[in-house]
């Protein structure tokens, strides 16, 4: 949450930074890919999708953290992929139109996955950047 009384605090949601979230973020997806294609038996590459978006937002949250000169750079990296996250998973709105929901279960639900978190992911970035850019212009 933004503290109105002190505009020079970090941005926090669910009480970590957009860093930390990224982080558990990018293992949430990796873990959830890996799961995924366990429980279903999948042998396609298509369930690891998760995983795959999920390794990349992992290595530059943590760089972001790492080198915090370059934090802007990798932040956007990150928020790219949450975006890519979110538009994937509007995939499962096609099932729905066409009435093909959840006939593959575990697809849907990866898709599902992905459509819900990957907007709430994206919305939290963009409301981070602006808390960043108001602390900015506070500053200057």
């Amino acid at each position: 949450m933004i503290d109105n009384e002190n505009t020079n605090t970090e941005f926090k949601i669910l009480g970590m930074s957009i860093e930390n979230l990224s982080i558990i973020y990018g293992i949430l997806l990796i873990c959830w890919g890996v799961i995924i294609s366990l429980i279903s038996g999948s042998n396609s590459f298509t369930s690891f999708i998760p995983s795959f978006l999920g390794f990349p937002i992992l290595i530059f949250s943590y760089l972001s953290i790492k080198f915090i000169s370059k934090k802007k750079f990798f932040m956007h990296i990150v928020v790219l992929l949450g975006l890519i996250i979110f538009i994937g998973g509007l995939d499962f709105i096609r099932a729905i139109i066409t009435g093909n929901v959840f006939t593959n279960f575990w697809a849907d639900i990866s898709k599902l996955m992905m459509l819900l978190t990957g907007l709430f992911f994206t919305i939290q970035c963009i409301r981070s950047f602006i808390h960043a850019r108001r602390i900015g212009k506070t500053e200057s």
